[in-house]
């Protein structure tokens, strides 16, 4: 029954609420260093130089253990009459770290209050107390902070840990900080005027503004199943025809880019769907097949190939199936002759890190003769 020490941070930037718990055993401290060790840890997350990395989940109704960066505001209650007993000397008046189990949802909508500046000084404070008292446990409680900082020191990968609401609060959070551009905003809320239009696909490794470093109000984004553009169609696929309409003769855009990618689902299912018989999808099997066109010639000309050789040719076919479906729509035909709009295709290899760009090839093959 080792002695274990808990403690529960809750932190607050631009509205953003974690909860951190840090659970370690301390082989044979005394009480006393045991609070030596919380005092300094305590201090040390509150100036930011550690990362708490525990045994971490997220339940979806309990905060039990996270991890994450912590950059936390310690809630400290002074005790006055808080004591710690251990071989036969008392350690009064120390600050207590309040420790709050806590839901999801009151991460969000609670906020510490107090001078946390003042708080954190005066945890210093009584750190410095506790060690010129007990000035003989410093040589193990140093020891001990330095194996647990050696082993907290090591940064998670990604918000994995942290709950879906107090997830998308940070994310604006940090986006505001650090990549809002007001000059930018103030001339975007007059209005846009985008040149390009980019039909990706819904995949979350792809997102082309990410892959393209488009800015705010360069590009206007469809994102759908596997990147596929319908032909024309009134009745079908009234959402990429309103999107298609409003870019080209409402935004003027002058380019519109459909990009495939590496180990796109929407294909594979393409080309792993039977080709006739009942469909077990709602949607997915009769949106896919806007491209059986592409799949067809993958399945003819690569038929020996494997499945995951044909789906790399059939990422790219579709692509150009979308671009011929483009040309059904008579706003697009308009703006390719009047030369006001250009079309390409693309392909985005995530796992090799390349990236196409090709044209439509609109040249007429010469005439056969009859000699």
């Amino acid at each position: 029954n080792l002695p274990i020490v808990n403690m529960h941070y809750l932190y607050n930037d631009h509205h953003r609420l974690h909860c951190h718990r840090l659970q370690k055993h301390l082989d044979g401290m005394t009480v006393e260093t045991e609070m030596i060790i919380m005092e300094i840890a305590a201090v040390l997350c509150a100036s930011n130089r550690y990362v708490a990395e525990e045994n971490c989940k997220y339940t979806g109704k309990r905060v039990d253990t996270w991890s994450h960066v912590v950059r936390p505001n310690l809630i400290f209650r002074d005790n006055p009459c808080r004591s710690l007993q251990g071989n036969g000397n008392s350690i009064k008046a120390q600050p207590e770290l309040t420790v709050r189990h806590t839901t999801a949802l009151s991460l969000i909508h609670n906020q510490p209050t107090g001078d946390m500046g003042s708080e954190i000084d005066k945890a210093i404070a009584s750190l410095k107390k506790l060690l010129s008292e007990k000035a003989e446990l410093v040589p193990a409680a140093a020891a001990k902070i330095d194996q647990i900082i050696s082993q907290i020191q090591k940064p998670e990968i990604g918000p994995a840990f942290i709950g879906p609401d107090a997830r998308i609060m940070s994310g604006f959070a940090n986006f505001k900080a650090n990549k809002a551009n007001p000059a930018l905003y103030d001339e975007l809320a007059k209005g846009q005027s985008p040149k390009f239009m980019v039909f990706a696909c819904s995949d979350s490794r792809v997102c082309p503004s990410h892959v393209l470093d488009f800015q705010p109000g360069e590009a206007f984004v469809v994102r759908n199943i596997a990147n596929m553009v319908p032909p024309f169609d009134k009745v079908k696929y009234v959402g990429v025809g309103a999107a298609l309409e409003y870019a080209v003769l409402h935004l003027k855009v002058e380019n519109i880019v459909v990009i495939g990618h590496s180990r796109c689902g929407g294909i594979k299912g393409l080309m792993t769907f039977p080709d006739e018989g009942p469909t077990s999808t709602d949607f997915i099997e009769d949106w896919v097949k806007i491209c059986q066109p592409a799949k067809s010639k993958v399945k003819a000309g690569s038929a020996s190939a494997s499945i995951d050789d044909q789906c790399v040719s059939c990422e790219k076919e579709a692509v150009n199936v979308s671009l011929a479906n483009l040309l059904t729509y008579p706003f697009v035909r308009d703006g390719l002759v009047k030369k006001t709009l250009a079309i390409k295709g693309g392909h985005y290899d995530f796992v090799n890190g390349k990236f196409e760009l090709w044209g439509l090839d609109f040249s007429i093959s010469p005439p056969i003769s009859s000699e």
